[in-house]
């Protein structure tokens, strides 16, 4: 989990507000500029003072710790050596290479360091995590919106420990909380057993190229059903004829549902280029991917009938051709032409139904 701090130092008539929804959603930090706005936060959130003028407030409380700027209020060793009681970080603003080495010693050696960057570039943010790698300390980063802190959450897949955020609007705590949770839930996958396997004539199938590298044993959860799906797998394995397309799931009739992030389905035909979808692997772990390109093209297709053990029904229709495959048990790669009746795959069997692929308890009968 990401940490998420909101800074409420120029909110003004929203303040409020905005204190309550970071409550609510148990944002991890308030920052203001002034102990006063810090006495009615719970001990359940670290109260930080971060001064905006050159000099610090005489009384330091009830701030757990103070971001200070070095030339403009003292090294965070000597001011802690002063106020036992409070901790201390530095702040940093990276603008040329000297503020970058100083940001790089911070994140080595600071127990908080806050850094904001100039420039819109990563790069610097990759060069201070490279840095701070296997330190103890953390490296708060200062974002603009969540989509940033979308992208700073990733940097050099670790991301940074954190970030720091001034919300524009009621309701911006809640997407950063939901971007800092980050991971999507795991999924139970179960056993299904193959009950029949039938030719079913020309229709389009879709392969979805994503922005990923898919691991072996990773693919997309794909049926013609809602409430069954089976695990199609990534083009990852070599094939004679052609070379492997790590990117790549061949993954079944437009009409058919896939899992999206959140829980929602999606057709394959809704599919294109930005949308996300959840890669997931033998054992239920489950990662938003994002989706480069889809390719629909008619082809012969092949109508896969499948039971799970408690009696629910799956369908799947893919591409009639051994050169596309399934995940069994253990991560097993099956090709769907070597299928036959008694074959075990691995598939999820979501409990709700489906409106315009949001999760409803309803009445509902998929054939």
């Amino acid at each position: 989990m990401k940490l998420c701090w909101l800074d409420i130092r120029n909110a003004h008539g929203a303040r409020e507000a905005i204190i309550e929804e970071a409550i609510h959603q148990r944002i991890d930090a308030v920052v203001a500029a002034d102990p006063a706005d810090l006495e009615a936060i719970p001990p359940t959130v670290k109260k930080v003072l971060f001064p905006l003028t050159d000099a610090l407030p005489d009384k330091l409380e009830p701030a757990d710790l103070v971001i200070v700027t070095p030339a403009r209020h003292g090294e965070p060793a000597d001011l802690a050596g002063r106020h036992p009681d409070v901790e201390f970080g530095r702040f940093v603003e990276i603008t040329d290479p000297a503020s970058l080495e100083e940001a790089c010693r911070a994140a080595r050696y600071e127990q908080w360091s806050v850094l904001a960057f100039r420039d819109p570039t990563k790069i610097p943010l990759e060069i201070v995590l490279a840095a701070g790698a296997g330190a103890d300390g953390s490296v708060i980063t200062q974002v603009a919106d969540v989509e940033e802190a979308q992208i700073v959450f990733g940097v050099l897949e670790h991301g940074s420990d954190g970030v720091m955020l001034a919300p524009r609007a009621i309701g911006e705590a809640t997407s950063l909380k939901a971007a800092a949770t980050g991971r999507s839930a795991d999924l139970d996958l179960e056993e299904l057993e193959v009950t029949a396997i039938s030719r079913a004539g020309m229709g389009e199938r879709v392969c979805v190229d994503t922005c990923s590298h898919f691991r072996p044993d990773e693919g997309i959860l794909v049926g013609s059903y809602s409430h069954g799906m089976i695990l199609c797998c990534s083009e990852t394995h070599p094939l004679p004829y052609m070379p492997t397309r790590p990117f790549r799931v061949n993954a079944g009739a437009l009409h058919s549902y896939t899992l999206s992030d959140g829980g929602r389905t999606n057709y394959l035909s809704e599919l294109g280029a930005g949308r996300r979808v959840l890669a997931v692997d033998s054992k239920g772990r489950a990662r938003p991917v994002t989706v480069g390109r889809v390719k629909i093209e008619t082809r012969p297709m092949l109508a896969i009938d499948a039971v799970s053990a408690s009696g629910v029904h799956v369908n799947l229709i893919v591409q009639d051709d051994w050169h596309v495959r399934v995940l069994g048990p253990g991560g097993a790669v099956l090709n769907v032409t070597d299928l036959t009746a008694g074959t075990k795959l691995l598939g999820c069997l979501p409990r709700e139904q489906r409106h315009v692929g949001y999760p409803i308890d309803e009445f509902c009968i998929e054939e």
